[in-house]
């Protein structure tokens, strides 16, 4: 891809984003619209989106990989090259937060929290990597997080979470390495946005230095001039909303 292709917006010239209702997903949709994208498929579990023309929503659900199936086969006519999984999970909907402490370890609690944040992405790779062209640039994200990387983890704690994320970052890593084979214009790659003024950061906010959050629309546009600046070579990378490369 050219910088004129990049200034001018001419790509993506479709994006797919699962989790669209979500804070950071919402204002990726958003931002993409302003961009001038031609076709936004906006996913989530009501198959609401932003009311745009170039707007199309679709319902899935990342516990179901039938809505998957089906999502992917809506898209297959006007296929993306640009699809970010933009969900995840924090604290689950009973209120359980991230452990403290391994005695707090729960098989069910870290269930879900897998099936969110490892398991439903990958699903989402399954059925849409297949739609990209070997051709031209393409690029499948998901929002990963600092937490995940096994090399910088200083305090240890938030189990399910750290290794829910570790695990996403090694099947992004895999899923390079496969379409590095077949794909050579592709990227794969794991995105941190920072801390985002977002329901799943709500309950943490209270001890963060002044100046640590970010509002989500900030956030998708740190998040998109990243994916702009990455290549082939960075793919099965996880980068942060700076575009520094978070270590494995």
């Amino acid at each position: 891809m050219d910088d004129v292709g990049q200034q001018s917006g001419a790509w993506p010239q479709c994006a797919a984003i699962f989790g669209a209702t979500g804070g950071i997903g919402s204002a990726l949709c958003r931002e993409l619209i302003a961009r001038g994208t031609a076709t936004v498929f906006a996913g989530s579990r009501a198959g609401n989106g932003p009311e745009d023309s170039s707007v199309r929503p679709f319902r899935f659900d990342l516990a179901d990989e039938t809505t998957i199936v089906e999502a992917a086969a809506m898209m297959k006519a006007t296929p993306p090259d640009l699809v970010i999984v933009a969900s995840g999970v924090l604290t689950l909907a009973d209120g359980t937060g991230p452990e403290r402490s391994y005695k707090s370890l729960d098989p069910g609690a870290m269930a879900q929290i897998f099936a969110a944040n490892t398991l439903g992405p990958a699903l989402v790779a399954k059925h849409m990597l297949p739609l990209f062209a070997r051709d031209r640039r393409c690029l499948f994200g998901a929002l990963s997080a600092r937490v995940g990387s096994i090399g910088d983890n200083r305090i240890g704690g938030w189990h399910s979470y750290r290794a829910s994320k570790a695990a996403l970052n090694m099947l992004l890593k895999n899923f390079a390495i496969e379409l590095g084979r077949t794909h050579r214009q592709t990227i794969v790659a794991g995105l941190h946005p920072g801390t985002v003024d977002t329901a799943l950061s709500e309950p943490f906010q209270s001890n963060l230095p002044q100046g640590q959050l970010t509002n989500a629309a900030d956030a998708a546009k740190n998040l998109l001039a990243v994916i702009d600046d990455l290549t082939p070579d960075d793919s099965g990378g996880v980068f942060d909303w700076q575009g520094k490369r978070v270590p494995d």
